[in-house]
């Protein structure tokens, strides 16, 4: 026979190689995760599959559609599935009773030990069962609509949340270049007053003007965290872990023209829609089954039994082996019941004119949701007009701004101006600025929701 080294067979060598494949394959695929999501900057698109991924509503969400799996596999097993149950016993029976042999009363103590095994089927219950598994259906359907519409909620806090990052970063970018900037015009103001040029208070002037970037640009910075901070929130992103957000904004494609207009608003069918559709079709389906509660039901029933029993007390009584007396006390049955409701105090008739009612119930949620949904739909067509025609005035007043603050420069450097008119024309074009961001990006937000009313999805 041969032997291996340290006893260890080739096969179980190969084994284990394979399995150290294994371990470094997924050791090298989470890395790759781990640097994707954490190591490179994450996008629009990115953070909201994040935050979908991570949410506890989401979690939640997905334990209620478990509960309804559940249920509508509960109702197809009491659809089309018997009932069956087993029954054993055993008893002492003292004084006088019934002696199960010679069926006369003794005063002897009797021991009896019974078994049964008995099943049964509904055959008819005015299709109660049935209309219980279409109305599990129509919940789990209702369900994934619920579902859909908590994934949208998330997806468009994450949105808005990072639109928000990103208008500070973007702020932060230009106040950063408009402190340069009041760096260079104190540095120069410092120098012409040396050579006697500028007077000592336009010095104060623009001192007072980088002072004031200064505190604007501390006070961007620390709005950027906040937001940031809000984004891992929304998120479910580890507080203490570093969030490195795309901030990257192309303002020249931002402004488009209208792409949907040609679009008819029956194309998507808003997941609250679907909801309100669906508990009409529950509260159709449960009018249907109070209505069947009135019909006479019919059922099958079987069953098998035997006993055995002895006189513990009685002397020289010799009872029939166990075996025996199973055989011999064995007995079936077969049972077909009819079932006709007459009178339940008024119960059944109560049921019948709720269901009655929260149809109409239904029918009228149903005509809100279709209503919020057009209103929804012409209001987000005109935000996105709106928002078009101010993103490109914005845009125009920015630059108009930015020109003008350039004249500014040119014409403070000359001496044609002063200091204060100067810092005037800065902090007009800064706010300008920051305008114009707000537009563009209140633009891309406004058009993402339109998009979702028309096709259901925000990107």
């Amino acid at each position: 026979m041969t032997k291996f080294p340290n006893s260890t067979h080739p096969a179980e060598n190969g084994k284990r190689k394979m399995e150290s494949r294994k371990r470094r394959y997924v050791f090298f695929v989470f890395v790759f995760v781990f640097v994707r999501s954490y190591g490179q900057p994450m996008s629009l698109s990115d953070c909201m599959d994040y935050a979908v991924g991570h949410s506890t509503e989401m979690r939640l969400s997905a334990a209620d559609r478990s509960d309804e799996r559940a249920e509508k596999g509960q109702a197809i097993l009491g659809a089309f599935t018997p009932s069956v149950s087993a029954q054993s016993y055993a008893y002492n029976q003292y004084g006088r009773n019934l002696d199960p042999e010679t069926n006369t009363y003794t005063d002897f103590t009797t021991f009896h030990n019974g078994y049964s095994l008995s099943a049964g089927i509904t055959l008819f219950d005015g299709f109660q069962a049935i209309n219980k598994l279409r109305i599990a259906t129509v919940q789990q359907q209702m369900g994934l609509s619920q579902e859909q519409q908590t994934a949208d909620k998330v997806r468009l806090a994450t949105m808005e949340a990072y639109y928000q990052v990103v208008y500070y970063d973007r702020l932060v970018e230009v106040l950063r270049l408009q402190a340069a900037t009041a760096d260079s015009a104190l540095l120069k103001a410092q120098r012409e007053e040396a050579l006697g040029r500028k007077g000592h208070a336009d010095v104060v002037q623009m001192e007072s003007e980088q002072a004031q970037r200064q505190f604007q640009l501390t006070q961007a910075e620390g709005q950027l965290q906040q937001a940031l901070l809000t984004l891992k929130e929304t998120m479910c992103w580890p507080t203490d872990s570093t969030l490195s957000v795309d901030c990257r904004f192309d303002a020249e494609t931002a402004v488009l023209t209208s792409q949907f207009s040609h679009l008819s608003s029956n194309h998507f069918v808003l997941p609250s829609v679907r909801i309100a559709e669906a508990h009409l079709r529950q509260a159709q389906l449960q009018l249907q089954q109070a209505r069947g509660a009135w019909s006479p039901s019919l059922s099958l029933n079987a069953g098998w039994s035997t006993t055995y029993y002895t006189y513990p007390d009685m002397a020289g009584y010799q009872p029939l082996p166990f075996r025996d007396q199973w055989k011999n006390n064995g007995g079936e049955y077969v049972q077909l019941t009819l079932s006709i409701p007459i009178y339940s105090k008024g119960q059944r008739s109560l049921a019948l004119n709720k269901s009655k009612n929260e149809v109409s119930r239904a029918q009228a949620r149903l005509e809100q949701a279709q209503r919020e949904r057009d209103n929804a739909l012409c209001r987000a067509r005109d935000e996105v007009a709106t928002a078009q025609a101010a993103a490109r005035q914005a845009a125009r007043m920015a630059e108009v701004k930015h020109q003008a603050f350039l004249l500014a420069q040119r014409q403070y450097a000359l001496g044609l101006i002063t200091a204060i008119e100067y810092q005037t024309a800065s902090q007009s074009f800064l706010t300008a600025e920051a305008d114009s961001i707000n537009a563009l990006l209140q633009l891309q937000l406004k058009q993402h929701q339109l998009n979702y009313y028309r096709t259901g999805k925000l990107l």
